[in-house]
């Protein structure tokens, strides 16, 4: 089936989890991911249990810290 993952259209299994995909996609720190479903934002608790379906869009959001600081 066929669904956008952070912008691109990919052919992924039918039936696949959100779990499953993260490790499809090798994403490199899973548990710093957070995922959205069609703007929809998924709990992690959540990821084995989210089936996607055909024409889905999905974003795999990394929240990082940092910048400049103050003076």
């Amino acid at each position: 089936m066929l669904i956008t993952i952070s912008g691109v259209r990919k052919e992924v299994k039918d039936g696949i989890s959100v779990t499953e995909l993260i490790v499809s996609e090798n994403v490199e720190s899973p548990e710093y991911v957070s995922v959205s479903v069609n703007d929809d934002f998924v709990l992690r608790e959540a990821f084995d249990t989210t089936v996607l379906k055909e024409g889905d869009t999905v974003e795999l959001l990394y929240f990082m810290g940092g910048g400049k600081g103050c003076q």
